[in-house]
């Protein structure tokens, strides 16, 4: 009987010929009951009085721009719990696939799945009585060539109408990155990815100019986004300043980044428009260590560098020995550091509100993971979705207006009486926030700019 299924691996290529689409990757999982198909801008709608479903499929991983619009009956809707463990009511249709020379009817659930590695996920249900699964293996079915998926799809992709956006960062590959650009490319704007290494400038009273790797003149451009990493932050936003002085809207501007990476300066700003902080002390000379730390509440305590971001160059001091040795360390290193009272309630935890022109759009709970005492998920912690309280919203709200942030992610702990800041990143990373939120939040962010440049699609 086995003989008759067909061998697939870990990962495949197949087809939707019902919905138009002739490829789309996807991850086989018989760990899933259910199939799951990347859909956005779903709208339920009725026709002849029945359900139906509007949505896009984008088949291409990392591309907003290839754009697939299908409309299908709906057949159920179905609470699916996702592998970041949240459950959300999903619109269910029915659909042709077509792998290997064999079609049959499948069901699928509609979702998001910007944060996951595949536009398609292939569950136990369709694959049941026709296929057996090589876990090792993948493309047991043969692999697509590029030139072949462009013939497939070169119809589909959407035309510019929209903005000229750059985003000048670091990384392409970087999840955040990418997203960005793929929501972009959904909303119909050219999104183009500017290496900050590659960009220089040409300072001129009458003519001054941005120049790009081969001696190329960035121009035209109605949007910059910048995400600049911590070592090139002087440099990142020297170009988004010039950016800015071309007349070039810049989602945050290199004076709030600046301030914002300054951990001593944009305390300092945040603690005079009445924000709550730990205590915390700063000092020059090692003279100063033992009262540097009596300051601060004792040991255990936590030693920052100033120059430090996303959980770097943050260490725990658990005893007055380790803290004195720790401090006087680094200033015999000339590093400038910050020695922060300890908050033992906050038990691992923070919180991290995403806030795009004002709002919280988006909360987690960050938990470090056993050992640690950072709440990381890139050091093995864990995040879930959490509901702030006022307080907390009006902390974070009025954190990134203290910054003149239009992005930010700002981090909070709970104290024992009243929850405190940590500090305010200007490039929150997405990774995290998407993996467990039903939320678009790099299309919100796209969204947002629309909003301050009056962009009418």
């Amino acid at each position: 009987m086995s003989l008759n299924k067909i061998i697939v691996g870990s990962e495949e290529w197949c087809g939707l010929p019902q919905l138009n689409i002739p490829a789309i990757k996807a991850r086989v999982d018989s760990g899933a009951k259910t199939s799951a198909l990347h859909a956005v801008n779903i709208i339920p709608f009725k026709k002849d009085g029945d359900p139906w479903v509007r949505y896009e499929v984008h088949p291409l991983q990392n591309d907003g721009k290839t754009s697939i619009h299908c409309e299908s009956p709906v057949i159920d809707k179905r609470k699916v719990k996702s592998s970041s463990g949240l459950s959300e009511l999903r619109y269910v249709i029915k659909s042709i696939i077509s792998i290997a020379e064999s079609t049959w009817e499948i069901d699928l659930t509609l979702t998001n799945r910007d944060s996951m590695g595949y536009r398609m996920l292939l569950g136990r249900q369709a694959m049941a009585g026709k296929m057996l699964v090589d876990p090792e293996a993948s493309f047991q079915l043969g692999k697509l060539t590029p030139t072949l998926i462009e013939n497939y799809y070169h119809i589909h992709i959407k035309k510019y109408s929209g903005l000229k956006i750059g985003l000048l960062a670091s990384n392409p590959n970087l999840y955040s990155n990418r997203r960005i650009i793929e929501a972009g490319e959904e909303h119909g704007h050219k999104m183009e990815f500017l290496n900050i290494k590659d960009c220089y400038i040409k300072l001129d009273g009458e003519n001054p100019e941005m120049h790009y790797r081969g001696g190329r003149i960035l121009k035209d451009f109605d949007v910059i986004i910048p995400r600049i990493r911590p070592s090139m932050t002087f440099y990142g936003c020297a170009l988004t300043r010039h950016f800015e002085a071309l007349g070039v809207y810049t989602q945050n501007n290199a004076d709030s980044i600046a301030q914002s990476r300054d951990k001593l300066y944009s305390l300092q700003l945040l603690i005079n428009s009445g924000l709550p902080i730990p205590t915390t002390g700063f000092a020059n000379s090692p003279l100063d260590t033992d009262d540097l730390i009596q300051m601060v509440g004792g040991a255990p305590l936590i030693v920052k560098l100033l120059e430090g971001t996303q959980g770097k160059g943050v260490v725990l001091a658990e005893t007055k020995k380790a803290a004195e040795s720790l401090i006087n360390a680094f200033k015999s290193l000339r590093a400038n550091i910050l020695v922060q009272e300890f908050i033992k309630e906050a038990d691992g935890k923070d919180i991290r509100c995403f806030v795009v022109n004002g709002k919280v759009v988006e909360s987690i709970m960050r938990t470090a993971a056993p050992g640690e005492f950072r709440a990381n998920i890139h050091l093995g912690g864990t995040a879930q979705k959490i509901k702030i309280t006022p307080t907390e919203r009006k902390i974070a709200i009025l954190a990134a207006k203290t910054l003149n942030l239009k992005v930010a992610g700002v981090d909070i702990i709970r104290g024992k009486n009243s929850p405190l800041l940590l500090e305010v990143n200007s490039s929150p990373g997405l990774e995290g926030i998407e993996g467990v939120s039903t939320k678009d939040i790099a299309g919100t962010m796209i969204e947002a700019i629309e909003k301050d440049l009056k962009f009418r699609k």
